[in-house]
Order: C-alpha cells, then structure tokens, then sequence
C-alpha cells in the first residue's frame, strides 16, 4: 500500500511540474495568456484518463503557473479551480475519451472570460472571450489533448499508471 501513495504522490508531482514547464514555455511565446490562451500545458488535462494523480497534479501545477507568470490573485484562485474542475470530469468520463476531453474546454470557457473582464479589466464582451478562451482551449485541450491520448495509448503500454 505505501507503494501505491508513493507513485501517486509522484506521478501528481511530475505532472505538476510538466505543466508549470509547459505554460511557462507557452507564456515566453506569448501563448499563455489574454483572450486566446494556447497553453501547450492545457494538452494534460487528459491525463486523469490515465492516473487519477493528474486531478491535483494539474491543479498544482496551474497554481504554481499562474503565480509564476504574474498572473493576479482571482486568476490564479479561478484559473485553479477551472483546471480542477476540468480534471474532475476527464477523471469522470475517462471511459469515454472523446467526451472526457470536453469538461477542461467547458470549464475554462465558461470560467476565464470573467477573470480577463473582471479581475484584468480587459476590454470587450463576455461572449467574445468565451469564444476566444474555447477556441484556445479546442486546440490546447481536445486538439494537443486527443494527439496526447493516442501517444500514450501507443507509447505508454510500458508505463504503469495505477
């Protein structure tokens, strides 16, 4: 049993680490952040189709993300909370891989636009920033995420994830 909460703490704390690294790469290139959000990090959000670690893992590594690259506090409360909650429901639906990559679109979607109006007073309309934030989503999360499912379902059979 102490095997188990030892590859579960540590799977959570490299896939941790992958997205701080990844969201740090995508916000040099200028892809992190404002209306269109292409974080290469985003892709993760399909690992707890694999590993329930990924839920806080990824929650973790939004929030050390988010610190990381300035970001105020209400985006990086709720930018947290929307990749929580994002993880969740992969976790839910990880019988279903198409459907499982639908809940961290939605819940960024539906989530950051009132972080950029609100917490950054960014200029334009809630619905456009729904649909700026979910186009950025579609590519990170269901594009880079549906490739990252097929790698690890073809490159990943020697890697023990539960």
């Amino acid at each position: 049993m102490k095997h188990k909460g030892i590859l579960y703490l540590t799977q959570g704390a490299i896939i941790a680490a992958l997205y701080v690294v990844l969201t740090l790469l995508a916000n040099m290139l200028g892809l992190a952040n404002y209306a269109v959000q292409v974080r290469f990090s985003e892709a993760l959000t399909v690992l707890p189709i694999f590993t329930p670690a990924a839920i806080p893992g990824l929650f973790i590594g939004c929030l050390i993300s988010n610190l990381l690259s300035g970001c105020v506090i209400w985006d990086v409360i709720f930018g947290s909370i929307a990749t929580l909650l994002g993880a969740l429901g992969t976790y839910l639906l990880r019988r279903h891989k198409l459907p499982a990559l639908l809940p961290p679109i939605l819940a960024n979607t539906l989530i950051i636009p009132f972080v950029l109006v609100y917490a950054y007073g960014a200029e334009g309309a809630l619905p456009f920033f729904m649909l700026t934030v979910g186009l950025g989503e579609i590519i990170s999360c269901g594009i880079l995420g549906y490739l990252l499912i097929g790698l690890m379902n073809t490159k990943g059979k020697g890697i023990k994830w539960k």
